[in-house]
């Protein structure tokens, strides 16, 4: 089953509840993406979108949510490293 998703994830500065719902999914986006797994695959079976019958929203649904999981791995990680907040 997949988690609900937003059809953009955040693109802010701070780590969301969002993000630390879904490092999951961003992590399985990054390995697609360095296995070199194509766009359409990805989205078709990480979020159940079909990219032939919503090309538009399927791109914007993976290249966003690829590039917050990009953030994580070289931002977002400390956030979740320091834990949450108080």
């Amino acid at each position: 089953m997949i988690d609900p998703f937003e059809d953009a994830a955040p693109s802010g500065a701070e780590l969301t509840a969002y993000d630390r719902a879904h490092v999951k999914l961003y992590a399985r986006l990054l390995d697609a993406a360095a296995d070199g797994a194509d766009w359409r695959e990805a989205v078709q079976v990480l979020f159940n979108i079909d990219p032939v019958r919503e090309p538009e929203r399927a791109r914007h649904v993976h290249d966003s949510h690829l590039a917050r999981a990009q953030w994580m791995t070289h931002t977002g990680f400390r956030h979740l490293l320091r834990g949450p907040k108080n």
